[in-house]
C-alpha cells in the first residue's frame, strides 16, 4: 500500500480483485505452456498478438525461482504480464472506454 513497489506490482495486486476465470484449467490440459498464441482485440481489432514462446522467462524457470523463495499451494495463481501492444505504449494512448468490448484469446484455451 505503501509507494516505491512500482506498477508493475500494483497492476496485479488490488485487494480483493483477480481478473481469471470464467474457468481455470490444470496443467495437463496445456502440454507446453511455451506454445501459446495469445491475442487481444477490443471492439474487433487486434491491439496485441503474440506468444507464450515469447515470454522473457519460460514458466518452467518462473516457478523453479518462485518455489525457491516462496511457498507455492497447489492451486497458486502467478501472474506474469502481457505482451506489447498495451495503451500505454501507444501513441496516443488507447484507454478502454466505456461500451468497448475486450476479447482475449488463448490457444487450447478459448476465448474470454
Amino acid at each position: 500500500k505503501e509507494s516505491g513497489a512500482g506498477q508493475w506490482i500494483k497492476g496485479k495486486s488490488f485487494d480483493t480483485f483477480c481478473p481469471v476465470g470464467p474457468v481455470l484449467v490444470s496443467a495437463d490440459v496445456v502440454k507446453d505452456p511455451q506454445t501459446l498464441r495469445v491475442v487481444t482485440k477490443v471492439n474487433g481489432e487486434v491491439m496485441q498478438d503474440s506468444n507464450t514462446s515469447d515470454m522473457i522467462f519460460p514458466v518452467a524457470k518462473i516457478i523453479e525461482w518462485l518455489s525457491n523463495n516462496m511457498t507455492l499451494a497447489p492451486g497458486t495463481l502467478i501472474m506474469t504480464g502481457t505482451p506489447s501492444g498495451v495503451a500505454a505504449g501507444r501513441s496516443p494512448p488507447n484507454w478502454l472506454k466505456a461500451g468497448d468490448v475486450m476479447e482475449l484469446e488463448i490457444d487450447q484455451l478459448g476465448v474470454l
